[in-house]
């Protein structure tokens, strides 16, 4: 008798073990589900978020033209263009190319320069705002999935430039 209520005793602790393992494992997978859902990533790692946003400025009084009203557009397609290029270097990063001389462990000449280079569309025009009453500011915004897209055929094309490049192919 006391053996069969021995076993009982170890069957409903059994079960109750298993039940409390498999509510644990459900909440798990529940909570994976979620934190899996707010944010994606694609073949390359990038993350589906919001995107990006590029402001870019220019001074009036420094454009060329013959009129004011000349220099104001000018000086909004200057920040624009500034904006333009504030977004290619958020996609495909800078290029830095630094020199220094040296004599007698003194520095003598110290160089940098800096190149951005890239392809971008689909940009969104988000507002072009007169600072003041000497500069405008343009703001332009790029979606994640843009973005994406941009870097992988970015990444295609180094691939497929990188493997032409190679002997006996």
């Amino acid at each position: 008798m006391y053996l069969q209520s021995l076993g009982r005793t170890h069957s409903h602790a059994l079960k109750k073990q298993f039940c409390q393992w498999l509510f644990t494992a459900a909440l798990a997978f529940i909570f994976i589900g979620c934190a899996s859902q707010g944010r994606s990533q694609d073949a390359y790692g990038l993350n589906q978020g919001q995107g990006i946003v590029a402001t870019g400025y220019a001074v009036i009084s420094s454009q060329h033209g013959d009129t004011a009203a000349q220099k104001r557009l000018m000086a909004i397609k200057a920040s624009k263009l500034d904006a333009y290029r504030a977004l290619t270097e958020q996609v495909y990063g800078q290029y830095v190319n630094a020199t220094g001389t040296m004599v007698d462990m003194a520095i003598t000449q110290d160089q940098m320069r800096s190149r951005v280079e890239g392809v971008i569309y689909g940009a969104r025009l988000v507002s072009i705002t007169p600072i003041g009453g000497e500069t405008y500011e343009t703001k332009l915004s790029l979606g994640q999935e843009t973005i994406n897209e941009l870097v992988r055929n970015y990444l295609q094309v180094a691939k497929v430039g990188r493997s032409s490049a190679s002997p006996g192919r």
